[in-house]
């Protein structure tokens, strides 16, 4: 971890900027219906709070396409967030998210005050890392600390543009995050495994591609799994098919056996009439799947074998749902998986974000993995070997 983080700070009387990932999901009623995002991040504030700073925090919520919408206001993750913390968040409801006022709000907080900034992406120039709104940003505060690895792997306003114009650090989150995840690729503890599901391997090629040079196994399943058993000769029905990746799921067969990685594709799979839960389904093997059906999830001798390989793992990482889980009758396969991934208390188990994430928060075994990352986007392009542009901007230590 060559980045500064908090504890390289001096931030006693100081006012400090942070960037936090509160993009959390709402109901119809504006109701935030999961508030992971805002308690991940209170590791930090309580923390810089304690060091004697006083804190102006700032995120993006949805994409209101660089103009004020009061649907993806932060007003409610403001209240949330003093329920939280105990005290009054100070919420600057500005439409351009910096302005006069803002400006001397910022400058009037004392150490112990806590201010919350609109929506970022109220403001166009943040997707374009526009240099005007990160020297607006950079004025509110003397010191910047990036907390929202969710972003990372995007080069905006609030998270690098700021960089050049303050000292710098990342926060607990993020810190946590480089290290499970940047220990579990470059120094892991052997056997390795990633699990691989979602529904595309358009997605995924990247992700594959450097595992294979990392990884000692690599189990395949989900939507993308019926582009590989395409590739193989079989036939898969109605199944989701990426007709133009099969020669590519070929190359990744063979270039697995080269390496002498085991890549295990799923020996049998549950096969539905139509997409969706009320229908008829019943289990085959990979290589007899009827015309007129599609794969909706891995079938039982696949879960069995995937949970041989998983018992005897010292690392797992997992990216991506083996079925689709949505649905109760195909959730079988991931839910299976997750509560092997949990029983192996002796690996280091890394979940990627996004619909993994909250397959495993679904069925409460959350607190069981070593490390659920808190960024879809993000830990994917971690996990190609990509430099991810929110965290290189940050001062080194």
């Amino acid at each position: 971890m060559n980045k500064k983080t908090l504890k390289d700070l001096n931030v006693k009387g100081k006012r400090v900027l942070v960037r936090c990932d509160f993009n959390v999901p709402f109901d119809e009623n504006n109701n935030i219906t999961d508030d992971t995002r805002i308690t991940s991040s209170l590791p930090t504030i309580t923390y810089l709070l304690n060091s004697g700073a006083s804190l102006i925090l700032m995120s993006h919520l949805g994409r209101p396409k660089g103009e004020a919408n009061p649907k993806y206001s932060l007003l409610p993750v403001s209240k949330r967030l003093s329920e939280l913390l105990d005290k009054e968040v100070i919420f600057s409801d500005c439409d351009i998210v910096v302005d006069e006022n803002v400006k001397k709000s910022a400058q009037s907080l004392m150490p112990g005050d806590v201010m919350l900034l609109q929506n970022t992406r109220y403001r166009k120039e943040e997707e374009k890392n526009g240099e005007d709104f990160a020297k607006d940003l950079a004025s509110l505060g003397e010191i910047y600390v990036n907390d929202a690895f969710g972003t990372a792997h995007r080069a905006h306003a609030s998270n690098a543009g700021i960089c050049k114009h303050l000292p710098s650090a990342v926060g607990f989150l993020v810190e946590k995050e480089i290290e499970v995840m940047g220990n579990a690729l470059q120094n892991p503890k052997r056997p390795l495994t990633a699990i691989l599901g979602g529904a595309k391997v358009s997605d995924k090629i990247a992700v594959i591609e450097n595992l294979l040079n990392i990884a000692d196994n690599i189990l395949i399943g989900g939507g993308m799994t019926y582009t590989f058993l395409k590739a193989m000769g079989y036939s898969i029905g109605t199944s989701l098919l990426e007709e133009e990746k099969q020669d590519l799921a070929k190359s990744l067969i063979e270039k697995a056996k080269n390496k002498n990685v085991s890549l295990i594709l799923p020996v049998d799979t549950v096969v539905a009439k139509e997409f969706k839960n009320d229908t008829e389904f019943f289990v085959t093997d990979a290589d007899k799947m009827p015309e007129g059906f599609m794969g909706l999830d891995i079938g039982d001798k696949t879960i069995e074998l995937f949970k041989e390989v998983i018992k005897k793992s010292s690392t797992i990482i997992w990216n991506g749902p083996l079925g689709v889980f949505e649905m109760d009758n195909f959730a079988k396969g991931t839910n299976a998986i997750a509560q092997s991934i949990a029983e192996n208390t002796n690996a280091v188990s890394i979940i990627g974000g996004g619909d993994s994430a909250a397959a495993v928060e679904k069925i409460g075994l959350g607190d069981k993995i070593t490390h659920i990352s808190t960024g879809g986007g993000a830990s994917l392009e971690f996990l190609e070997g990509k430099i991810l542009p929110g965290i290189d901007a940050v001062d080194d230590k």
